[in-house]
């Protein structure tokens, strides 16, 4: 399963498809990549997106405005696929989108679009069951999301349930980039270090090179979301060059 957290933080990118078109976001995932992102987030754009800060909401309006969808986002994975072999690609979903296309057949899909892991925000780790089921039988990684209000009681389930890595929210809202980082992400991490060896990577608010490598100081990876988006936002017609400039300057200030 290629999650490589060699380089410290790695770099976990997310991206929401179909913002501005499926084309471009090909380009700015394989641009990332090249610049040195080591997992891509392949977001699926929701009409009702509740951990999603304004930027990301906003990419989701304009993707969803020409129609895309769960299929044409699985569609995409292969076509990345085909083109890097080296980074981790993991989709990143409400759950309604996959309930709609089955749950079997979403796993199914996935792996066989490259996928190798699956993240699904708002499906609870005590609800879980079936999709753990099907994930296993197609080899995809099962990625939950630990909170600094969850219980340990909850922490340690999440451990036991997760393959791949533990995405651990730096704090409690919706997603968007921050000025600081919250102090009480470094506890998070602790406190889920005490019941999984698995990596664990640190989200929601790291927008700075600063950030991104003082993350790197207590966990093994730092997700980048709001910022990549408001980039491509930003940047019409220069999407991928400007995102990958973004992913420089986080990488190698870092190294």
């Amino acid at each position: 399963m290629p999650f490589h957290f060699e380089n410290k933080p790695a770099l976990i990118a997310y991206v929401t498809c179909g913002d501005p078109d499926l084309a471009t976001t090909r380009d700015i995932v394989l641009a990332a990549i090249e610049a040195g992102a080591a997992i891509i987030e392949l977001g699926v754009p929701f009409s009702d997106p509740l951990a999603d800060g304004p930027v990301i909401q906003r990419a989701s309006e304009r993707a969803l405005k020409h129609g895309t969808s769960l299929e044409h986002v699985l569609k995409l994975a292969a076509e990345i696929r085909e083109h890097s072999q080296s980074a981790g690609l993991i989709v990143f979903s409400y759950l309604n989108p996959i309930l709609q296309l089955g749950m079997e057949k979403f796993c199914k899909v996935a792996r066989h679009a490259g996928l190798d892991g699956a993240l699904i925000t708002d499906l609870p780790v005590e609800e879980s069951e079936d999709y753990l089921r099907e994930a296993r039988k197609n080899d995809l990684a099962t990625i939950f999301l630990a909170a600094p209000t969850s219980t340990d009681e909850r922490l340690k389930r999440i451990a036991q349930v997760s393959t791949g890595f533990i995405y651990a929210i730096s704090r409690t809202g919706v997603t968007g980039a921050r000025q600081q980082m919250p102090e009480d992400a470094s506890g998070l991490v602790k406190r889920i270090r005490r019941f999984s060896k698995l990596p664990v990577a640190v989200g929601f608010g790291i927008s700075t090179p600063d950030q991104f490598a003082s993350v790197g100081k207590f966990a093994n990876a730092a997700v980048v979301g709001s910022a990549i988006v408001q980039t491509i936002e930003r940047n019409p017609g220069r999407e991928a060059p400007s995102v990958a400039e973004f992913v420089k300057s986080l990488v190698v200030r870092s190294s």
